[in-house]
């Protein structure tokens, strides 16, 4: 069942992806080479709870195993999404995929940002360009009056245009009181077709488009996942609103991009 929200429920969603934004900024500021992600975890799971929200990662159950033991998903190079925070550094070079989680005033929070580690690749750095740009343009398709199709087919079409991997196991969702909420929100699809989007629908779009092949495999913890081919995956998410016109994006990147500028 998809439930549309109220403008208040909207406003009180905003505040909690707002504090995902503010948490991930506050990592950006630590990632280098030598820092471990569960150092990152724990700074991240204080900062959220300092702010009067708590992780809603953290104990997230798993039907395939345990639950989910960080506050964080933290998915290095390989790994697409639901790393699980470790003690082995980061190196230069390397990428990682933060996603975060909140939920503060009976409402959740969810983004996720790709970083580099001190130098990486251009290829590399292609990637992620064109995996953010593969966001914004299924954001753009957000809108009353289009379907999830349309969402669909501007994220594969772009990355697709590059030669990319579009992974099809993992897709987005609706999202409000409960972190994962009808309809899902694949990052693939044809135009024209799936659900009605209409005003008031929240919904979580998150690209995971891999360097490689599409093919993904499960690591033995059950919850990391990683591509079959062993080269790259890149991950942004936005929690947007769907609007009459325009989608009204609750989550933000702003507050990581400015420590990222500041950081140069």
């Amino acid at each position: 069942m998809i439930f549309l929200k109220t403008d208040d429920e909207i406003e009180l969603l905003r505040q909690s992806n707002l504090l995902v934004g503010r948490t991930l900024a506050e990592l950006a500021k630590l990632i280098k080479p030598g820092i471990t992600t569960r150092q990152l975890d724990k700074v991240a799971e204080e900062f959220i709870r300092d702010h009067g929200a708590v992780p809603t990662f953290k104990g997230f159950p798993n039907p395939y195993g345990g639950p989910f033991p960080g506050s964080i998903c933290t998915s290095v190079n390989d790994q697409v999404v639901h790393g699980i925070p470790n003690d082995n550094p980061l190196k230069d070079g390397d990428i990682i995929s933060i996603d975060c989680g909140t939920y503060m005033n009976g409402y959740c929070g969810d983004s996720a940002y790709t970083f580099c580690v001190g130098e990486v690749e251009p290829e590399i750095l292609a990637l992620l360009t064109t995996t953010k740009e593969a966001l914004y343009k299924g954001i753009e398709n957000a809108v009353h009056g289009k379907r999830l199709g349309d969402i669909g087919y501007a994220i594969q079409q772009h990355c697709e245009a590059h030669s990319y991997g579009v992974v099809r196991e993992f897709v987005g969702h609706g999202i409000g009181k409960e972190m994962h909420e009808d309809p899902p929100v694949p990052n693939y699809g044809k135009r024209g077709t799936g659900t009605l989007l209409k005003k008031g629908m929240c919904i979580a779009i998150e690209p995971m488009i891999t360097l490689g092949d599409k093919q993904i495999v499960m690591e033995n913890d059950r919850w990391t996942i990683r591509t079959r081919d062993h080269k790259c995956a890149a991950h942004f998410e936005h929690t947007v609103a769907v609007g009459l016109g325009k989608a009204d994006i609750l989550s933000s990147f702003e507050y990581i991009e400015e420590v990222l500028k500041n950081n140069r």
